[in-house]
């Protein structure tokens, strides 16, 4: 089995090393953070966490790929900035696609997370560093761009293309041939029906709670 190396030691991470574990050709033989991350937690699932600027020490990139679990923070700039780190160091950068997805691409770039049920149509293109967590619909002939993280059950339609750094909530839906601009943040259940400026938030407003408590509702 290949030798994978985890950066990260937050839920990311622990959901990767479950993934990468149980559904890929990979052994997870160690973590990785940065030094003030290493202190407060020196094992996980009884595997090393090593200070990042001692990586190439101990786990050289020759023998070792790295995957790097970490979340949508500051719009996918921390672990766009690891990720690049880490290509920097020389490491080969790995990427899991679940079994339990539909698949009908190729272009699938590094260090993308793609989990279970997930359906991606022929033709679609996405780059490098992209999570796509479960149960999400990509539309054929669709670009997502790299360092982006999309949740789940979201409805990207064909042909759209998903500017860099962009994050989708839950439930979104995106309309056929439309462009999304970069750093966009499209929040739940939002409804995109044209093109998107870079940098704007869409973002629907939250179910009030009824005036009406709970235990005088008639019929539940």
């Amino acid at each position: 089995m290949k030798k994978l190396l985890i950066f990260g030691i937050g839920e990311q991470a622990e959901m990767a090393y479950y993934y990468f574990t149980n559904d890929s050709p990979y052994e997870v033989v160690a973590f990785t953070a940065d030094s003030s991350y290493v202190q407060e937690k020196t094992t996980l699932f009884g595997l090393p966490v090593i200070d990042f600027e001692h990586i190439i020490d101990v786990f050289p990139p020759n023998k070792y790929e790295i995957f790097i679990a970490i979340g949508y923070s500051k719009l996918n700039q921390i672990r766009t900035e690891k990720y690049q780190q880490c290509k920097a160091y020389g490491y080969k950068i790995a990427s899991y696609i679940s079994t339990k997805a539909s698949i009908f691409t190729k272009n699938i770039g590094e260090n993308c997370f793609i989990l279970e049920d997930n359906t991606i149509q022929p033709y679609v293109t996405i780059h490098n560093n992209v999570t796509l967590w479960s149960g999400n619909h990509i539309g054929h002939h669709s670009i997502i761009r790299s360092n982006c993280f999309i949740t789940s059950h979201v409805v990207i339609s064909g042909g759209v293309e998903v500017g860099e750094n962009t994050f989708i909530g839950v439930n979104a839906t995106l309309r056929d041939h439309i462009k999304i601009g970069k750093s966009n943040v499209i929040g739940a259940g939002a409804l995109i029906l044209g093109n998107t400026e870079d940098n704007k938030v869409y973002m629907e407003k939250a179910t009030e709670a009824s005036r009406v408590p709970s235990n005088r509702l008639r019929g539940i």
